[in-house]
């Protein structure tokens, strides 16, 4: 259970650290505030959540906290069916109690107001952000996870290294939210945007299917690619440092137990 476990606990990390910085730093909600931090700010927080989480818990489950990289590694033959279905139960209760507690702690604040896009759920059309069609945002959200997954495919193969795999995969992920808030919020990830949308309902809940199937595409194209075109051969010399996960999973730390 520890890795369905550690799952939860990095998914809801995630989520109460990545969508808690857009509703609660990311703009003003108090005049005593005079600040937010801003869209630079919130990509920032993402990413170093990623790279917390991917040092933290890599060791024990690989750190996967998003389903569309579960269902990515699947495809690729990297983890086995009955892990993959338990990552991704842990992650959606994981991230719904993080917007579960986001939303806790945001009542304490008298200017809260829940909106139709609250917790810092993703969303597209009028009324949200740069307000991009359905059409803009679902090419936004399957091409952006199909790069995320790339490099999570190239720095954790046999031929990546491990050291910095974590980092790489972070600053990914802030690259990719200063090019796709705008549009969509940046889910990138199923369950953070499962999470947030289960209590703003509304709209939010009502887009969800985008943030389902967008990123799971994404994912299943990135691993296919790089299956088909970039892995490196079983032959090809393990590098020195390069491990795995306890179980076939993405490497995100140096500090796992087995070799490739």
């Amino acid at each position: 259970m520890k890795k369905f476990i550690a799952e939860f606990i990095g998914t809801l990390v995630l989520v109460l650290l990545g969508c808690g910085a857009a509703v609660i730093a990311g703009k003003t909600l108090t005049p005593d505030v005079p600040a937010g931090i801003g869209l630079l700010g919130i990509s920032i927080a993402f990413g170093i959540a990623v790279v917390a989480m991917a040092y933290a818990i890599g060791p024990v489950s690989g750190c996967h906290i998003n389903p569309a990289v579960t269902v990515s590694m699947l495809v690729a033959g990297k983890i086995k069916m009955g892990d993959a279905i338990g990552y991704i139960i842990a992650q959606f209760v994981g991230a719904t109690a993080g917007a579960g507690l986001l939303y806790i702690i945001l009542q304490g604040n008298p200017a809260f107001a829940m909106g139709e896009w609250a917790l810092g759920a993703n969303g597209w059309g009028p009324g949200y952000l740069g307000s991009y069609n359905m059409v803009s945002a679902f090419i936004s959200e399957a091409v952006l996870t199909f790069i995320f997954l790339f490099v999570i495919h190239a720095v954790t193969s046999k031929a990546g290294n491990s050291t910095m795999a974590g980092l790489a995969i972070g600053l990914t992920l802030v690259l990719i939210h200063l090019v796709g808030i705008p549009v969509t919020g940046v889910s990138v990830n199923p369950a953070r945007s499962f999470g947030p949308a289960i209590f703003a309902q509304g709209l939010a809940l009502q887009q969800l299917w985008l943030f389902l199937a967008a990123p799971v595409l994404g994912g299943i194209l990135a691993a296919i690619v790089w299956q088909g075109i970039f892995a490196p051969p079983r032959s090809v010399p393990v590098a020195k440092g390069v491990h795995e996960a306890v179980i076939a999973g993405p490497v995100l730390t140096p500090t796992a137990t087995q070799q490739q």
